[in-house]
């Protein structure tokens, strides 16, 4: 599962390593970024662009937009058999930016840890996306993080863990059409490039979106 991140690198640093173009009027760092909230992502609808997407995925077809409270993650293994989300599998697919992500060890306190890159460089997360309108006819984008098995480093705190994609696979996902290609970048990440520590359970409310929160204890 992957129900916190974040993601507060500067504007430069993300315009350079992802080759986009970002707002400033829009774009702030974020520690703490929960469901619901309108998060960065880059979609192969405008992948020369930093969108704001909501995250929980509301299908076009869905008539609640509370469905999407529920569709945060999509699982890897079965994504193409739910109809919630194949559709957007095969045609809307997405980038979440991260700079870390966040799971809370299972036992009987919860220590919250954060993970993250060892050369603690922004990265990208699997996602899918889709585009539904309310009864006004507002638009609204949304999106779910795809996620896959544990790899050595995550078993410990969860047997889950998000789709990070490589840099040299990133625009294959966006771009490809080739179902099998892509199904097989739903994979776990290089354990040896990745490190995980704990931190404050400061992190626990999404209110609390400071630095701080990526403090070591």
């Amino acid at each position: 599962m992957c129900g916190r991140f974040s993601f507060s690198y500067s504007q430069r640093i993300i315009e350079e390593l992802f080759d986009i173009e970002v707002d400033a009027a829009e774009f702030k760092p974020r520690y703490n970024c929960a469901p619901t909230q309108n998060l960065a992502v880059i979609s192969n609808e405008n992948p020369k662009k930093l969108s704001f997407y909501k995250w929980g995925l509301i299908p076009f077809w869905a008539k609640d937009i509370s469905i999407g409270n529920k569709m945060i993650n999509a699982k890897a293994e079965t994504i193409l058999e739910k109809p919630s989300f194949k559709t957007s599998f095969k045609s809307r697919r997405c980038l979440v930016l991260a700079d870390s992500f966040y799971e809370w060890k299972q036992d009987k306190d919860k220590v919250p840890y954060r993970i993250l890159m060892k050369n603690e460089e922004p990265f990208a997360m699997a996602g899918i996306w889709d585009k539904w309108k309310d009864a006004e006819g507002k638009e609204i984008h949304s999106f779910s993080i795809i996620t896959t098995e544990a790899n050595e480093l995550m078993k410990d705190l969860h047997h889950r863990m998000p789709v990070i994609l490589s840099r040299a696979d990133e625009k294959k996902w966006l771009e490809s059409t080739d179902i099998d290609l892509l199904t097989s970048l739903l994979r776990p990440f290089d354990p040896e490039q990745m490190e995980a520590y704990s931190i404050s359970r400061m992190v626990n409310s999404p209110a609390n979106d400071k630095a701080e929160i990526h403090l070591r204890i």
